[in-house]
């Protein structure tokens, strides 16, 4: 059974989880354009973290950081790699964009790589109506990072 309920992210069973996602960004990301958040910066006022897990166990994760009334990012989205292939991350998707629209933001960005081994992740946002957008809050550009929204 797949559930995804909100959460507070600095849980000792989620280390494998903020392990498997930080190595991922930083495998094949020079360090001045990894944007990810550790796990104790996603327990900050603003952000939603929300946990997949299939029969209690965690298997994926992703946060919804408020950046005004109308606007949220997509943050630390990640599903286990022995897992993938299975839909997974497209209903964690859903249910992030489900969340974003019931907490009345009109939009959604990310950020996510430009490099091959994020070519998934844009395929997936892609898929799920998002397009290719200008950097946005803090971010400029960058030629490893490429900018998504979607109205919601």
């Amino acid at each position: 059974m797949i559930t995804i309920t909100l959460e507070h992210p600095v849980q000792e069973e989620l280390s494998l989880l903020h392990a498997r996602h930080t190595a991922a960004m930083y495998a094949d990301t020079p360090l001045e354009s990894i944007h990810m958040l550790p796990a104790d910066a996603l327990a900050a006022p603003g952000i939603l973290f929300y946990v997949m897990r299939e029969d209690g166990n965690p298997v994926g994760m992703a946060a919804l950081k408020r950046l005004d009334d109308g606007l949220a990012e997509i943050k630390s989205m990640h599903v286990l790699m022995e897992l993938r292939g299975r839909g997974l991350a497209r209903m964690l998707l859903g249910h992030l964009v489900t969340e974003a629209r019931n907490h009345g933001f009109a939009r959604v960005n990310l950020e996510t790589g430009t490099q091959d081994s994020f070519g998934p992740a844009r395929a997936l946002y892609l898929a799920h109506g998002f397009r290719e957008c200008g950097p946005f809050g803090p971010y400029r550009l960058d030629p490893y990072s490429v900018f998504m929204t979607l109205e919601l």
